[in-house]
């Protein structure tokens, strides 16, 4: 299908290839952009992201056929609280957050009955770059993106959703809320927990600097994540939190065995770690490739 009209609340990596790759598409006829800050909304619209900047929420969301809120998951309260009043019926809303049961959670609070109109969603694809110029159009291609439904919605609702991001090249696989947060507390949000903690630590050390001088591949392929938006991580961590402290429990476990099997010197242990490791790696590399083999509308996740 194609839309006449998108408002996207957030322009950078996100929000600007979602509009970009349905530019590109030709799949939307005009889309329209909200921000906090009008330099990176007149970047956008430079850049050829958006059409136009919205003067006001009432103009952004008038007309719309679909909004996205791209924007940090601590702010999507307050998003919905300025839209809510101008919603119309058969506009439908969803979000790019990397974490949903929170947000779905002060969706039901801020929207009511209108809960039908908003289809929770996560992209899985992004960079360590931020901003407008960092958007691309094919960011989504062969990506995964999460949709959570939720009861209320009625399914031509999660269709035009589902169409919208399989028009930017996407997979769409679906999930419960909570199933979503256990999942990326383990693949996503720990990594990038640890990646962070691992530049904070060698960053604070007296001789860092000729730590980094040293530093390779290894070094830059393992931290590559802590480039990301600081902003953001510290909200998806702390919406997370529950389902993060599990995760990172279980790591300590994990850690503190193979310090044991280093302290013991029991390379045999090590390398059947490593191997376990290594295979399951490989199997994980396998998959991917053949995913992107698969039909465009999948139920039911991985």
């Amino acid at each position: 299908m194609s839309f006449k009209k998108i408002a996207v609340f957030g322009v950078g990596l996100i929000g600007g290839s979602f509009a970009l790759a349905l530019k590109r598409q030709s799949a939307v006829a005009e889309v329209v952009g909200v921000g906090r800050r009008r330099e990176t909304l007149e970047q956008a619209v430079r850049l050829g992201l958006i059409d136009r900047i919205a003067s006001d929420v009432a103009d952004a969301v008038n007309g719309a056929d679909l909004i996205l809120l791209a924007a940090p998951v601590a702010q999507t309260g307050a998003l919905l609280e300025a839209i809510a009043p101008h919603l119309q019926p058969g506009t439908v809303m969803t979000d790019a957050g990397s974490t949903k049961s929170d947000v779905v959670a002060v969706a039901r609070a801020v929207l009511g009955d209108k809960i039908e109109q908003f289809v929770p969603g996560h992209p899985i694809a992004g960079r360590e770059q931020n901003g407008p110029e960092a958007a691309l159009p094919d960011l989504y291609v062969g990506k995964k993106v999460i949709l959570t439904p939720l009861q209320e919605n009625p399914s031509a609702l999660v269709e035009n959703v589902a169409s919208a991001w399989k028009q930017c090249g996407a997979i769409i696989h679906e999930l419960t809320a909570q199933e979503h947060d256990a999942v990326f507390a383990a693949v996503s949000h720990l990594p990038h927990l640890l990646a962070y903690a691992l530049v904070d630590d060698i960053a604070a050390r007296p001789n860092a600097e000729r730590l980094f001088q040293y530093a390779a591949s290894g070094f830059r392929d393992f931290t590559r994540i802590a480039g990301s938006s600081p902003e953001m991580w510290r909200d998806i961590a702390l919406a997370n939190r529950p389902a993060l402290l599990a995760e990172l429990d279980a790591y300590l476990v994990q850690v503190t065995e193979m310090r044991d099997l280093l302290d013991k010197r029991d390379g045999t242990a090590l390398e059947a770690l490593f191997g376990r490791a290594q295979s399951a790696r490989q199997a994980w590399i396998a998959a991917i490739e053949a995913a992107e083999q698969q039909r465009p509308y999948e139920q039911g996740g991985d």
